[in-house]
């Protein structure tokens, strides 16, 4: 489809210049050639094309600008000229020749020339229509079309440009929404995020592998992609773009006309379906809260809140810290359906404690959803940090980090520990709690949901009320009070209430404040009634943010509408109990339309720091233009019901008929209410209801109709020649462009699907075409791609580009993503070998996955549609069907895929009726065509029905937008089939009876006829062997029409009941095989095989059927002659109770062709058997039935004394079908033989597929081929691979393995071994440094030792393992050849390694060698600690290990009926069956060359060299180490865990050894059991919690078959030590030794005795030898056999025919499970179990594993002086500053905390102490933790023991006497790892607490005593630290023993006083010293000044005196007295 215009020529006078001209539709601008200036007539002759995906609208424009063009000034535009397209769209074509016009629209004196041609599908597309004289030949018209289409892609350029331009300018103030115009480009403000935040992957993750491949092939893309051709340059050049979506095909065909031949898959109509979201599950939140850091604060007291929905729990109070550390463990337990479990909001709060009568204030919190959690690999946050926030104080910055681990638990999930992180733990910004690509910093945001208008709202309340009212006021009231309510990230905001309203109008919006990218994902927005006694929900809807955002440079904030959300619950008659209610509130798929919503969601990021704190507001919002975003469109839905059989017999009574409804249009029971109010004129448009109430637009029920029935089973309704038709018209916004989207898109999801599906069957089968499939796939995927973009570039431009933001950025960025798909694609298709094909048919899956992810609008487009059936009245069953199926469109690839078709459909049972039991059964099946498209296409709805109608006059009227459709179709052409449906055999079904068996029978439904197959009694695997033959189904329609889509046949399986009714088995669907009349019955079509369908029930998966069905085609008069005949009838054994007729076998052409077998059964006993019907089995036999036969064991005489089978191995010769597929399912029988000849069925067990037990042997000839084709290979590789080490006969050993790591590394050459060696050990000795002082003497060393070494051992070897794995993904990625080469070259570095093993290499290197032997090298030597393997699973989930069920399988025997409940359904195992089956073909060929497991001949039997079955005496040994992460029992959250273990009679219980108030005890407990197996053959494990009063409870157990672990080849006793010692920790525990039981396995395999000579030892054909450097070499006699025996036995593998794994010495991880939550772990334990058999030398005690005691210690610290210390108070008397400096601290805990005496008055900030504080404390070295035991609080029973970090806090204050004391500055040193002291106050600075590796740090385990400055800091609001002082101390670390030989005394008291500081005279307290008060103070600050003042006092005193006695003086001399 596209538009074609061609420019003839211009005539332009007086107007000198180059001329270009610009021509323009829907947005898309092509420019001309250059016009050079020739003249008034300007010739161009020149076509432009515009492919398009939607068609013309009669009003939609085109538009020509002529231009005047210069080089170096802009082009200024000369006329321009507007045609509309409304004769093109009638016509097809358009020639005109008109004037130009100017600017203000005036005609000007120049004139164009152009013909315009429009193109549709079915029309020729050719432009042969052009007249030959124009020229236009093809070639240029190519050329023309790529240029057009390079001018498109530079303007998609140019404005990309222009809009990035412009969002340089925009503000973020400017992000309030506001209607966007409909030609608008993305909104600059939004587009602004790229600068503000990247949002995580929001597609569906992918795995490292596919990311890697991806950066490969976009590298490999070609450079010329993207590039556009400029336009001056010549038309032949192609745009790259364009060429970057060609196929590697010259010619690409439509989509629809590719014919792809598809392989006949399984018919199956139900879907697996993903776990059932809407289903009660149980789940386990757990969250442990380990510690805090950079709290902001001073001198707290913090507490976390952890909160999980409304629960809420708390941790314990730290006082005085701000980085305090719990380490406790929360468990919440939920039992919902995970739909809401997700929705539940996480949020950790740190308090600050304070008193009863006040609240905890908050410090700073974080909150993230479960489904977040959820969504991390394992649903699990390990070790990281949450970064706290005020919520109203979003300016104030970060408030600190809460370490924690956060992890969702669900049945059968296993709680995975993640491989310790190269990362470290305590860097913060590195292990953040934040999924995937979100950033680090987080800002804050408005997220705006406004709420604007709901119509076709249902009836809320009961009208009796109303209609009384009414009658006495005449009042009339709508009967609903609406209101919404939008919930997200735990905050609720609702609306106003709009009171008795059916279309109610809001315009208001709700502001939720939160930090963005939120971790809270779904937004659920709910229409509520507001009622007076309970609001009720009228629906809600959820929104994922996920959908409505994207991040990237090009990606979009989350934005939604302004768009209709369609809300769906239950069906819209009130009544005051609603059975459905709760599809209201979402939980479950809604039955019925209840109403639309409009509403809008912008999203504002801000960085201002005036936002109103965290919460929700509701404000006022302004009204929109509804037209802006989408004018509204008449649709018409028309449906047609071919044929309604299947109707369940209750419904047989009453006549029945079909409704159908979209919205509420259509439905004429209980739709659309009108409302009272009346609308105001001016808004009626905006406001326009979706249909009116009046029923003329539609026609939507069927004629009422009595069903009927042939044989009373299933009932028909009789629409035989005449279909019965409903329609329905109704009015919607047009957003179809939504539906087509996904269309588009999901049709290239389908033809991906299928061609995987193919590649996948034929790399499975290693089919020689897999890689040509796969590349057609891919072919296919690049072609499918390329038709996307073609069909959707039309629409990025103008309004057709999307009604809202999001549809426009949607479209952007699927044409993104489809475009980097198909250049994936294409590049990967190219990469596509042999070799590789694994690894790219994964990447090719994950391609998949992300085109999943586009085809879903989270947008409404239309409302879904619904079918009911409806019976006396009332809705019965439905279907509901989405629009965008059905949607038509005019280009085929966007119509939906069910739109003109005929389909079936299941009818349902609405709500929770539907579900279990009763959804099993099908209400009725129907085949119905449905269309649904806009009105004007109206004409199309009757293009897809079935050929053969008669065209009535409705049909011929369907151009006609208004004529009516007709209400019956009457079909004419008819086809009448014989259907014989080959009924052969069913196989794993579900036991219905108590018997756990069924009495299965088949019923074949074909059209409205219905027969049955015969009952087989008591199998759940039952042979038929029957042809069903249905003599007359008609079929309306053409024949290939028919034989193309032929009816679907559906059968269904029961269990007869001898009482009642017959129980439903499953279902299954199938397509038959069609011949026509035409067609003959030969090969190879006919007959057809014989096909396997899956059976389901329900979503459960059912079981299998093998059968076949054919459709033969014929004539009434014919029958006799055309059909090919019928095989004869059987022979009835059993006398029929009813005349069913003759029973007719399936053909032999059609059975499948048989061999003989022989099945070999190893019966060994049973296990476990329970009561039945209240009788213990005493006397069992097993019987093996397969295909009829039936193979019985001996009878065990007394199954109590001894369950084993007296004869073990029997076996059976019988015939199977050849081909495996075909094989029938093997039976178990249990019964228990009683008295007089009775039996009675214990148990059964079905063993569907004998493909596991199956044996092909190797004969001669085929080993001789695969070793000369190995041989082939190895040569191709390298040469030196012929001549490879390890396929010598000599052996090089190597006893000392303790490094792990080196047999790993081997492979990347002595360089890098080397280096890599040296960095483990300098990494070692730095760990060693960091670690606790430990002696190295063998002495010291305890089981401990080893334990904790080989916890570090595993965890470097999980990060080597990391980095190989990584390693391997980029070699993966990287071509075949790459890879080989890189193979080679490490093989090679392989052998050099292996060389420089065998011997010296120079005489240096024996010198080397002979020095490090020397005694005195020797001596200096440190000998390694030895290792264990710790697993970190159960020993026997290890894959080296099968299980341990090489020989002796466990089966599970079943009794009871399955009910699909799985707690009821675990509860049917009766007892277990432990044997094994071999089936093979018989007799085996003569030239074999194959062994048994045992390593035996298998010509004389499989179960040869079994041990004896007699009952054997065992010595158990279980050793319990401790248990992790146990569920919490007590109301504190802690639990007192105790052992208890049982074997089959013994119990020991280990309760008064219980551990208090632990999750994580260490029980570190051996117990002993004599044990006689096989009665004791399993072992339980318990773990209880203790409780003071009432009884204990279980936390959670674990089994171990000790039976499998006895008898199994890996030899799973008692596990191989890596080293042989003969004392110490390491000593050998087994009492066999090495050579001992290397002797004992050369025996049982037949192989001669191992023979040790020269440090050698030769076992069978090898020859094994140490290294010559090996330390072994040197001890020599008996023990060096010991050492060669151990080194052979680890080796043990590498033997053929006989080796296997040997179990080594280890401790396994066993997870707990409580019986009452079944499948949810409550906890791991590690263990491991030792056995040795009592007839043999005992071994010696048990192993010493009781924890390890704390280590006692004192650290002393004496505080010498301080300096620097801020001035934090102003003296009273002078006003400077000074400071009462003291400094405490304390190592437990606050409440231990020491202080030193009061330096006064310091006026420097320097301090003098001379104090010693004393901590005593217990200390664990290998846990670098303090222990500390004390009562929690005066009402504990008993001490709770908790483990603390080992830190030291060190704090300076000023005293204060009349207010609290001014905390100064603090110190946290980690004993284990802290800074070494400066030497001077000068060098002690801030940089001395940096953490990246380049301050010296100090172990004072190590290093004992210290003694330097340390600075003091605070940490200031913006989290950097400020100095406060200095301290100058020294710290001195003793053991318990030494420091009572050296006590001190604390503070500066005896023994060892110190001496008193020299402190300045000044330092004292004012008040109590009041003379040195006047001296210090007073004197000192006013020395002079006193002085003064008394001289001048002086002065003025002898002046007065001089002027007091001068008068009386002079008068005395005077008068001469």
């Amino acid at each position: 489809m596209s538009l074609v215009v061609r420019l003839k020529d211009f005539f332009l006078p007086k107007c000198k210049g180059d001329k270009l001209a610009k021509i323009e539709f829907r947005g898309v601008a092509h420019t001309s050639r250059l016009m050079t200036d020739s003249g008034e007539h300007l010739t161009l002759d020149q076509l432009f094309e515009w492919p398009i995906g939607r068609p013309i609208e009669p009003e939609e424009t085109v538009s020509v600008a002529l231009v005047l063009h210069s080089r170096l000034l802009p082009d200024r535009s000369i006329g321009h000229y507007i045609f509309p397209l409304q004769k093109v769209v009638k016509e097809g074509k358009l020639s005109l020749r008109d004037s130009l016009l100017d600017n203000n629209a005036k005609t000007l004196p120049a004139t164009l020339s152009l013909e315009v041609r429009y193109t549709v599908p079915g029309a020729d597309e050719s432009l042969d229509g052009w007249s030959p004289d124009e020229g236009m030949d093809e070639e240029r018209l190519l050329v023309d079309i790529q240029q057009n289409i390079a001018n498109l892609e530079k303007s998609l350029t140019s404005n990309e440009r222009r809009a990035s331009w412009s969002h340089e300018q925009a503000s973020t103030s400017r992000m309030i929404d506001k209607s966007p115009a409909p030609g608008r480009k993305r909104s600059s403000a939004l587009r602004s995020m790229r600068s503000l935040i990247r949002l995580g992957k929001q597609r569906p993750p992918r795995d490292a592998s596919s990311e890697d491949e991806e950066r490969a092939l976009l590298q490999g893309r070609s450079a010329v992609d993207g590039l556009v051709t400029p336009v001056g340059e010549q038309a032949s050049s192609r745009a790259g773009s364009e060429s970057s979506l060609e196929s590697d095909n010259d010619s690409l065909l439509d989509l629809n006309s590719v014919d792809v031949t598809k392989k006949r898959l399984r018919v199956s109509h139900y879907q697996r379906t993903p776990p059932n979201l809407l289903k009660s599950q149980d789940f386990q939140l757990c969250i442990t809260i380990i510690e805090a850091r950079q709290l902001a604060g001073l001198n707290m007291d913090p507490v976390v809140c952890v909160q999980a929905g409304d629960q809420k729990k708390y941790t314990s109070v730290k006082e005085s810290t701000n980085c305090p550390y719990y380490n406790e463990y929360f468990v919440f337990d939920f039992h919902m359906p995970p739909m809401m479990l997700f929705d539940k909001i996480i949020t950790l709060s740190v308090l600050q404690s304070r008193s009863i009568l006040r609240h905890n204030k908050m410090l700073g919190s974080f909150k993230l959803d479960v489904a977040t959690v959820w969504s991390q690999p394992d649903h699990q946050f390990y070790h990281k940090w949450a970064l706290l926030s005020d919520p109203d104080d979003f300016a104030g910055g970060p408030k600190g980090y809460l370490k924690c681990d956060i992890s969702v638990i669900g049945k059968g999930d296993s709680v995975k520990v993640p491989p310790k992180s190269e990362k470290d733990e305590d860097d913060i910004e590195a292990n953040l709690l934040l999924p995937e690509g979100v950033p680090v910093e987080r800002q804050r945001a408005r997220f705006i949901v406004r709420i604007y208008r709901a119509d076709g709202l249902p009836k809320m309340n009961s009208s009796i009320m109303a209609n009384v009212k009414r009658a006495f006021t005449g009042e009339v009231k709508d009967l609903v009070d609406p209101y919404v309510q939008v919930s997200f990230a735990g905050l609720t905001g609702k609306t106003s209430v709009k009171k008795n309203c059916y279309a109610p109008v809001w315009n208001e919006q709700i502001v939720f404040s939160e930090m963005f990218p939120p971790l809270c994902q779904r937004l659920k927005i709910q229409l509520r009634d507001n009622d007076q006694v309970n609001n009720t929900i009228i629906g809600t809807h959820f929104i994922d943010l996920k959908t409505i955002s994207n991040d990237g440079e090009k990606g979009f904030l989350p934005t939604f509408g302004p768009a209709f959300i369609h809300l769906y619950g239950s069906t819209r008659d009130y009544s005051l109990l609603d059975e459905h209610a709760n599809l209201n509130s979402g939980l479950g798929e809604g039955v019925s339309y209840r109403a639309r919503l409009m509403v809008a969601i912008r999203t504002e990021i801000t960085d201002n720091i005036d936002i109103a704190p965290s919460g929700v507001e509701v404000e006022p919002s302004y009204p929109i233009t509804e037209s802006n975003y989408g004018k509204n469109e008449e649709y018409f839905l028309f449906a047609s019901i071919m044929d309604a059989t299947m109707i369940e017999k209750k419904l047989g009574d009453k006549p029945l008929f079909f409704e159908l409804s979209m919205g509420n249009a259509g439905n004429s029971l209980d739709g659309h209410n009108s409302s009272s109010q009346e609308i105001d004129e001016e808004e009626g448009d905006d406001y326009l209801d979706n249909v009116s109430a009046d029923s003329a637009c539609w026609q939507s029920t069927t004629p009422p109709v009595k069903p009927m029935t042939h044989d009373r089973l299933y009932y028909f309704l009789p629409y035989w020649d005449d279909k019965p038709c409903m329609y329905v018209r109704s009015v919607w916004p047009d957003y179809r462009r939504r539906m087509y989207n996904s269309n588009i898109i999901m049709r290239i999801v389908e033809k991906l699907e299928e061609g995987l599906l193919e590649s996948n069957l034929q790399i499975e089968a290693d089919s020689p075409n897999m890689e040509k499939t796969l590349k057609q796939t891919l072919e296919d995927l690049v072609f499918g791609c390329g038709k996307y973009l073609s069909i959707s570039r039309c629409y990025l431009q103008g309004t057709a580009a999307g009604k809202t933001k999001l549809d426009r950025e949607r479209m952007k960025l699927c044409v993104r993503e489809i475009e980097h798909m198909a250049s994936l694609a294409r590049n990967l298709k190219a990469l596509v070998t042999k070799n590789t094909i694994k690894e790219r048919y994964k990447t090719t899956q994950s391609y998949l996955q992300r085109l999943r992810y586009l085809t879903e609008d989270p947008q409404h487009a239309l409302p879904d549609i619904f079918l009911w059936l409806v019976s006396g009245g009332k809705r019965v069953a439905y279907q509901r069907l989405q629009a965008k199926d059905l949607i038509f469109s005019v280009v085929g690839e966007e119509s939906g895929k069910d739109c003109g078709k005929v389909q079936t459909l299941l009818l349902k049972l609405p709500g929770k009726k539907g579900i279990g039991a009763s959804g099993w059964v099908i209400q009725a099946k129907l085949r119905i065509y449905f269309w649904l498209g806009l009105t004007k296409h109206k004409k199309n709805f009757v293009t897809g029905l079935p050929a053969g109608y008669e065209v009535a006059q409705e049909i011929r009227n369907a151009e006609r937008p208004r004529a009516l459709p007709p209400s019956v179709i009457h079909f004419t052409d008819k086809h009448y089939f014989q259907l014989r449906a080959h009924m052969y055999q069913a196989r794993s079904l579900i036991g219905s009876d108590a018997s756990g068996l069924s009495d299965p029978y088949a019923q074949v439904v074909a059209g409205e006829w219905c027969k049955t197959t015969q009952v087989v009694d008591e199998t759940l695997s039952p042979t038929w062997d029957e042809l069903l033959v249905f003599p007359e189904l008609m079929v309306c329609g053409l024949g290939e029409e028919i034989k193309k889509e032929p009816p679907n046949i559906v059968i269904e399986i029961f269990d007869q009941d001898k009482v009642g009714k017959s129980e439903f088995i499953g279902r299954a669907m199938a397509k038959p095989h069609v011949k026509l009349l035409s067609e003959p019955y030969e090969p190879p079509r006919f007959p057809p095989k014989l096909e396997w369908f899956e059976i389901h029930r329900g979503p459960d998966y059912a079981g299998e059927l093998l059968a076949m069905f054919e459709m033969l085609e014929v004539d009434p008069g014919q029958l006799e002659f055309e059909l090919p005949a019928l095989p004869s009838p059987k022979d009835c054994l059993i006398p029929m109770t009813q005349d069913v007729g003759p029973i007719l076998p399936v053909p032999p052409e059609i059975r499948p062709t048989l061999s003989k077998y022989r099945i070999e059964v190893l019966f060994w006993g049973l296990r476990d058997v329970k009561r039945v019907h209240l009788l213990t089995v005493d006397k069992p036999r097993v019987d093996i039935e397969c295909a009829g036969h039936i193979l019985h064991s001996s009878v065990i005489t007394n199954a109590k004394r001894n369950p084993n089978f007296s004869t073990p191995v029997k076996f059976i010769d019988l015939e199977l079908p050849e081909q495996e597929l075909y094989c029938p399912p093997l039976t178990i029988r249990v019964v228990d033989c009683r008295s007089f000849g009775r039996y009675t069925l214990v148990g059964t067990h079905m063993i569907n597929s004998i493909h596991r037990y199956l044996f092909n042997p190797v004969t001669k000839k085929q080993r001789e081929a695969e070793e000369r084709k190995k041989s082939a290979q190895l040569l191709n590789t390298a040469d030196q691979l012929a001549n490879s080490i390890s396929t010598s006969n000599y052996i090089i050993l190597d006893t000392d393995d303790t490094n792990i790591q080196l047999s790993k590394l081997a492979h990347t050459g002595p360089g890098t071994l080397q280096s890599k060696r040296e960095k483990t050990e300098s990494n070692r000795k730095r760990k060693m440094s960091m670690g606790a002082a430990t002696d190295d003497d063998e002495d010291s060393k305890d089981w401990w030792t080893k334990y904790f070494a080989s916890v570090e051992a595993m965890i470097e070897e999980t990060k080597e393992a990391k980095k190989e794995e990584q390693e391997r993904e980029n070699q993966q990625n990287g071509a075949a050849c790459g890879q080989m080469a890189e193979a080679s070259s490490s093989h090679g570095h392989h052998e050099e390694k292996k060389k420089i093993k065998l011997g010296f290499k120079s005489a240096g290197n024996a010198a080397k060698m002979a020095n490090k032997w020397s005694p005195k090298a020797m001596k200096h030597a440190k000998p390694k600690t030895a290792l264990l393997k710790i697993f970190p699973s159960e020993l026997e989930s290890q894959p080296e290990f099968n299980t341990f069920k090489e020989w002796l399988q466990t089966f599970d025997l079943l009794r009871g009926k399955k009910t699909g409940e799985e707690t009821e359904d675990e509860s049917r195992v009766v007892g277990k069956f432990k044997g094994n089956i071999k089936v093979y073909q018989w007799p085996l060929p003569k030239d074999i060359d194959d062994h048994t497991i045992m390593g035996f001949d298998p010509q004389y039997g499989f179960f040869q060299g079994l041990p004896s079955s007699d009952p054997i005496h065992v010595l158990v040994r279980v050793y319990v180490v401790k248990g992790t992460d146990l569920h919490p029992m007590d109301l504190n959250g802690k639990a007192d865990p105790y052992v208890v273990l049982q074997l089959g009679s013994k119990r020991i219980s280990d309760k008064e050894h219980y551990i208090s108030k632990q999750l994580n005890p260490v029980f570190g407990r051996c117990f002993e059991f004599e044990a006689t197996f096989p009665q004791d053959s399993l072992l339980t494990v318990q773990v209880w919690d203790w409780d003071l009063v009432g009884s204990d409870d279980l936390i959670g157990e674990t089994r171990i078959d000790l039976e499998n672990r006895f008898y199994t080849r890996h030899r799973a006793t008692c596990g191989l030590p890596n080293k042989y010692e003969e004392y110490g920790y390491n000593a050998w525990r087994d009492p066999m030794k090495p050579t001992q039981i290397l002797a004992k396995l050369c025996k049982e395999g037949k192989l001669e005795a191992p023979s040790y000579f020269n440090g050698k030892v030769k076992v069978g054909s090898k020859t094994f030898g140490l290294n010559n450097d090996d330390p072994a070499l040197m001890r020599g006699g008996k023990l060096l056999e010991e050492y060669l025996a151990l080194a052979v036995l680890k080796r043990w593998e590498e033997f053929p025919r006989i080796g296997c794994k040997l179990v080594q010495e280890h401790v396994e991880t066993r997870p707990l499970y409580n019986p009452d939550k079944p499948g949810i772990e409550q906890g791991k334990l590690e263990m491991w179990v030792d056995m040795f058999p009592m007839d043999m030398p005992l071994p010696g005690p048990p192993l010493d594993i009781a924890p390890r005691k704390p280590k006692s210690y004192e650290l002393r610290i004496v505080i010498w002086n301080t300096d620097e210390v801020v001035l934090e108070d102003d003296a009273f008397f002078t006003g400077e500053k000074m400071s009462d400096i003291y400094v405490k601290g304390w190592l437990k805990g606050p409440e231990d905390c020491q202080y030193t005496d009061i330096h006064y008055r310091s006026l420097t900030g320097e301090g003098n102490f001379n104090w010693r504080f004393i901590f005593p404390f217990d200390y664990l070295v290998a846990e670098e933790k303090i222990v500390i035991s004390r009562k929690e609080s005066l009402f504990s029973w008993d001490e709770t023991e908790s483990k603390i970090p080992a830190r030291l806090e060190l704090q300076v204050w000023d005293a204060d006497h009349f207010s609290a004391d001014d905390f100064l500055g603090a110190i946290t040193l980690d004993l284990n790892r802290f800074p070494r002291g400066a030497k001077s106050s000068k060098l002690c600075t801030l940089d001395m607490l940096k953490v990246d590796g380049s301050v010296p740090m100090v172990n004072i385990f190590k290093q004992k005593r210290v003694k330097g400055w340390w600075p003091f800091y605070i940490k200031k609001e913006n989290e950097e630290m400020e100095l406060t002082g200095k301290v100058e101390a020294e710290i001195h670390l003793l053991t318990h023993e030494e420091a009572e030989k050296n006590p001190a005394g604390m503070g500066r008291n005896e023994p060892d006083p110190l001496d008193k500081p020299n402190r300045p005279d000044a330092s004292f307290m004012w008040f109590l010293n009041p003379f040195k008060s006047i001296r210090y103070i007073v004197w000192h600050n006013y020395k002079w000044t006193i002085i003064k003042g008394l001289i001048f006092t002086a002065l003025a005193i002898m002046l007065l005196l001089f002027f007091y006695s001068v008068p009386g003086y002079t008068v005395k001399r005077i008068l001469g007295a």
